[in-house]
């Protein structure tokens, strides 16, 4: 099926004048910002900007195939993007300006975004997701216990020290936690600067804390926060959401279909779902019901356990996890046994876990029957997740 790539190929010749900006053109700029244009684009304290055509030349130009096989995943597939754009009159002029990438072990802070200043005079301010980084998705984990996270922080103060000096109209968007720092950067930021921002776009990313959601920021800007979500989301249903969301299809499966490139075209909009799928409201009831159940320390104690053993094995990118050796693995594992008190919390957590899924997926199972309903939990995932709890508390009690 189509996705964004071809939606430039279709719609890419015809400028904004002629048709206005859409929810794709959204999710094509948060994909973009994925891009380290780091001594290509001007910095967030330099003054200046360069087209999208002129960041593409000088990109390609910089860094050889070599160079470019090598870096990670999320940007690698966002290169063809840059390219395409490029050539694309819709986009080709617009002015990057501000770049801004940051990563920070000490604070455990992963940040990058861009100014985009469009032909129709407006600004989409672009902040990125997770990328390949473990301190990156360490954050994410830290968002299930704090706000703000550094990274939110950043956000806001990104908006506020790049807006000034002008009155254009905004729109801010990201991917994955992308989306959540525009939506926690527009709903702090000054309330006349509020009053700019056309809408706001979360491109599957997860929602807030109570405490955030009644913010007055938050409320003001709820009727211009596009929520979209792939059928299977898993990522955009963490935390809570009170504005409503857009449910697209995904040519991809499961976990996939977070993947921005795998969303479903048509036109000028993205193709509609009927509604997330089945197992990823089971997951996101199970994953909600397992936090409600974990204090702050625990969480605090669980997070700091993951974290702790993928250090000692010197795992510092997601490439790293996949291609760790089996001296690596060893030595997450002797950390594990020399440190009972990660131990004993990791099974601990863990078996939680599993027991919630368990638990989730007999009540629904049992809801099914009650309304012989042709959407019953699949069999072979509620065997698996009994046989996977049994076994855990078999373990418990010997």
């Amino acid at each position: 099926m189509p996705n964004i790539m071809d939606y430039l190929d279709w719609r890419g010749d015809i400028v904004f004048a002629y048709a206005p900006f859409n929810e794709v053109d959204n999710l094509i700029l948060s994909q973009l910002v994925y891009v380290n244009l780091d001594h290509i684009v001007p910095s967030r304290w330099t003054e200046g900007s360069i087209t999208i055509r002129e960041a593409a030349e000088r990109y390609f130009a910089l860094y050889s195939e070599e160079e470019r096989s090598r870096l990670g995943y999320i940007t690698r597939i966002s290169l063809p993007l840059l390219h395409k754009l490029a050539d694309c009159p819709r986009f080709a002029t617009a002015r990057l300006s501000h770049f801004e990438r940051t990563i920070d072990l000490d604070r455990v802070k992963q940040f990058a975004a861009m100014r985009i200043a469009l032909d129709d005079g407006s600004v989409f301010y672009a902040y990125r997701g997770t990328d390949n980084t473990i301190v990156g998705w360490k954050e994410n984990f830290q968002m299930c216990i704090t706000t703000p996270v550094p990274a939110q922080y950043e956000a806001l103060r990104y908006l506020e020290d790049t807006a000034e000096g002008d009155d254009a109209p905004l729109r801010l968007g990201g991917h994955s936690k992308g989306g959540n720092l525009a939506v926690y950067a527009a709903a702090r930021c000054r309330s006349e600067l509020r009053r700019r921002i056309i809408a706001v776009y979360n491109n599957d990313g997860p929602g807030f804390d109570a405490s955030m959601m009644r913010s007055e920021g938050y409320r003001e800007l709820l009727d211009r926060i596009v929520t979209i979500v792939p059928q299977s989301s898993v990522v955009g249903l963490l935390l809570e959401h009170a504005e409503a969301y857009i449910v697209v299809q995904s040519k991809a499966s499961l976990l996939m279909q977070h993947e921005a490139f795998t969303w479903e075209v048509k036109g000028s909009s993205f193709v509609r779902g009927d509604a997330v799928e089945k197992n990823s409201q089971l997951l996101d009831t199970t994953l909600k019901s397992w936090l409600a159940q974990l204090g702050k320390e625990q969480r605090q104690q669980f997070i700091a356990a993951v974290f702790h053993a993928l250090d000692v094995g010197e795992v510092r990118t997601l490439e790293d996890l996949g291609r760790a050796k089996w001296s690596s693995i060893n030595g997450m594992i002797r950390a594990m046994n020399q440190t009972p008190e990660y131990k004993t919390v990791l099974a601990r957590t863990l078996r939680l876990l599993l027991r919630e899924g368990h638990r989730v997926m007999l009540a629904a199972a049992r809801e099914a029957r009650l309304r012989t309903s042709p959407t019953a939990i699949p069999s072979t995932l509620l065997e698996s997740v009994t046989q996977q709890a049994q076994g855990m508390a078999a373990e418990e009690r010997s």
